[in-house]
């Protein structure tokens, strides 16, 4: 449950704003697409795998060769 603390001076779009940011950063929407179908953790893993070789080839400059 995401509480947001406002002062009664404060404008609704701030404490809205500041409610959206609260929700991104908890990683809500996220858990509930990843909960949605299993995944086999060899498949996880090698997914993982693959996004570490992407990321390290451009880090290096390799990916347009």
């Amino acid at each position: 449950m995401l509480i947001i603390d406002s002062k009664d001076c404060e404008n609704i779009d701030k404490a809205l704003k500041k409610y959206k940011k609260k929700y991104e950063k908890s990683r809500v929407l996220n858990q509930l697409r990843e909960r949605q179908s299993f995944t086999k953790p060899s498949i996880r893993r090698r997914t993982e795998v693959l996004k570490a070789v992407y990321k390290q080839q451009m880090a290096n400059g390799a990916a347009g060769e």
